[in-house]
């Protein structure tokens, strides 16, 4: 894979809607288009569009051990309501037993460092396990939720992980994400409404206050790029 098929895949989707994307890539990719869900609010439309999209795009998502009880509360509701499997992918037991074993339960709390290496082992090992063998990896990432995502585009090519990602919401708006939700009757994480925007691991995130930034709540402890390596620079 390379940047011309990027390319390739900007201009030949450029007059297409969001669902016959969906379709397109399903047909181009058949079998290796895969989504990444945490039930955010991102990701239930695109797990909505997929749903009514009748394709057999993969959908999973990362149970990295330390979820909020309201992330599990909305994955079930997920399955009840679309009827479609959700592949989930665990960090490896071995990996994360001598990580507690030798700096306990709450070392990301000590250092960016230490932060990051319990994220590789709960997010990005897995991550990487899920995405092995496929083409296309859909996400949930909207421009505005981050200075470093103010710049990527609609196709792109992550080195990282060697495969192409499809950021379908890119453009969209927070507020336009939550009418979608609202008038589509999409589950949600009841947390959404006790003021958090960004959901992750129950020890690393909490609600933000009126004005910050929608990152905010992730990792509020540090001053760092409020990533885990999910979505890190590509590698090109």
């Amino acid at each position: 894979m390379s940047a011309s098929i990027v390319q390739e895949l900007l201009e030949k989707t450029a007059a297409l809607s969001l669902d016959e994307t969906l379709v397109f890539l399903a047909k181009e990719f058949p079998g290796k288009v895969i989504f990444s869900t945490s039930f955010g609010q991102e990701d239930q439309v695109i797990t909505d569009f997929i749903a009514k999209s009748n394709t057999d795009i993969k959908v999973f998502t990362l149970d990295t051990g330390r979820l909020f009880q309201e992330t599990y509360d909305v994955f079930h509701k997920t399955l009840k309501k679309y009827k479609r499997p959700i592949e989930v992918y665990f960090p490896e037991a071995a990996s994360v037993e001598n990580l507690l074993q030798t700096k306990g339960p709450n070392s990301f709390y000590d250092s960016v460092e230490n932060r990051k290496e319990c994220c590789f082992i709960r997010k990005v090992v897995p991550l990487r396990k899920a995405l092995a063998g496929n083409s296309v990896w859909i996400t949930g990432l909207r421009a505005e939720q981050s200075e470093n995502r103010h710049d990527l585009s609609l196709f792109e090519y992550d080195g990282n992980f060697e495969i192409i990602k499809f950021n379908p919401l890119l453009k969209w708006t927070l507020e336009e994400v939550e009418t979608y939700l609202s008038e589509n009757n999409v589950p949600q994480n009841a947390l959404h409404k006790q003021g958090f925007v960004s959901i992750g691991c129950a020890p690393c995130t909490r609600a933000i206050f009126p004005g910050e930034d929608i990152r905010a709540g992730r990792w509020w402890w540090e001053s760092s790029h409020k990533e885990c390596g999910l979505h890190s620079a590509k590698k090109e």
